[in-house]
Formats: C-alpha cells, sequence, structure tokens
C-alpha cells in the first residue's frame, strides 16, 4: 500500500523538479535573450567598453564628499543604504504624518530651491523631495528635469533649448498609453550630457 502511494510521490515530485526548475527557467532564458537581451542582461549602459550604470538602477551624481553637482540632472532621493545601494532597496518606512519625514521633506525642498535657484515659495514636484519604495528609481518627472534645466545648461555652458531638447529625448511616455507617470531617465539623461561637444 505504501510503495503503491510512495512510487507516483517520487515521480511527481522528480517531473516536477525537472519541468520548474530545469525547464522552464531554461525556456524564460532562451525567450529572454532572443526577444528582450538588453533587457533580460540588465540593461546595461557601456561607454568606452565599461559598464557605468543601467538604465532600470538611480544612481546618485555627487562629487567625493557627497554633494550633488551642478553640471547633472539630480536624482530622487534615495533611503537605500546610503542611497541607490542595490543591496539594500527599500524605503524609509516612515508614514505621511511621521514627523521625521515631514521635516526630511521640508529640508529637501529647501535644498531643492536653493540648489535651483528658486524663489522660497517655489512649488517643488514631489518627487524630488521623496524617496522611491525601491530606492533605485532611475525616472523623474518631467516637471522635475524642467527646474532643473537652467542650472545644468548654466553649469555646462550649454544653451538651455540643447539640454531641453536632451531632457525631451529621454523622455518616456505612460505605458500602454495611460499607466504611470510620463518620466525622465536620470542616468541616461546625464550619460547624453556628457557625450554633448564641449563649447569652446
Amino acid at each position: 500500500m505504501l510503495r503503491a502511494q510512495l512510487v507516483p510521490a517520487i515521480l511527481l515530485t522528480v517531473l516536477a523538479s525537472v519541468l520548474l526548475g530545469v525547464a522552464y527557467p531554461l525556456v524564460t532564458y532562451g525567450i529572454g535573450q532572443l526577444a528582450f537581451r538588453h533587457q533580460a542582461d540588465g540593461s546595461l549602459i557601456s561607454r568606452d567598453n565599461q559598464v557605468v550604470g543601467s538604465s532600470l538602477l538611480g544612481q546618485s551624481f555627487t562629487d567625493p564628499a557627497g554633494n550633488p553637482l551642478p553640471q547633472y540632472f539630480q536624482p530622487r532621493p534615495s533611503a537605500a543604504g546610503n542611497g541607490y545601494d542595490g543591496t539594500a532597496s527599500g524605503a524609509s518606512n516612515l508614514g505621511p504624518g511621521d514627523p521625521k519625514l515631514l521635516a526630511a521633506i521640508s529640508e529637501r525642498a529647501a535644498a531643492y530651491r536653493a540648489f535651483n535657484q528658486l524663489p522660497g515659495d517655489a512649488a517643488v514636484p514631489v518627487d524630488a523631495v521623496t524617496g522611491s519604495g525601491s530606492g533605485l528609481d532611475p525616472d523623474i518627472s518631467v516637471a522635475n528635469a524642467g527646474l532643473q534645466t537652467p542650472r545644468v545648461a548654466a553649469a555646462r555652458h550649454l544653451p538651455p533649448e540643447t539640454v531641453t531638447a536632451l531632457v525631451r529625448d529621454h523622455t518616456t511616455g505612460r505605458a500602454l498609453g495611460f499607466l504611470g507617470e510620463t518620466v525622465v531617465n536620470v542616468v541616461e539623461l546625464n550619460l547624453a550630457l556628457d557625450s554633448q561637444p564641449r563649447p569652446h
């Protein structure tokens, strides 16, 4: 009786292990490599044969002391580790009414206005002062990019129209036309800025 039940159970376990543990991952990997190779390999970005980032992961653009560099668009804040740490992905987990979060938002808003030379009462986009759930969001809103454009253009001695055109080139619309928001990929945008000819 036991043997009659044990043999089918073992066979089903082996079959499920082969199908779900070997065949399915191989088929999925194969489809990814054939149809979506760039995305399946991590959407890595290379410059001069060296990987410099991924279009799916945000990164900071700061000097060695941690100060934001004015010639780069700045991403949204990150609570992942020391900021954009892929091994510590996550949010602050502070509630919307938490005094620590409100204080951090107020401080970030003041710093954002000062860094971008905005009036003290200027409205600040929410993504400029709040982190994403993963802490690795590579995108900012179009409004955020627009407020940063004059600073970046001045720091790079580029016409604002040139920087605005680059922002437009790195803007992605809503998925399927209605899901999510229109966003700007900061990593790709900053790399495109670095590729611009230096003005004489």
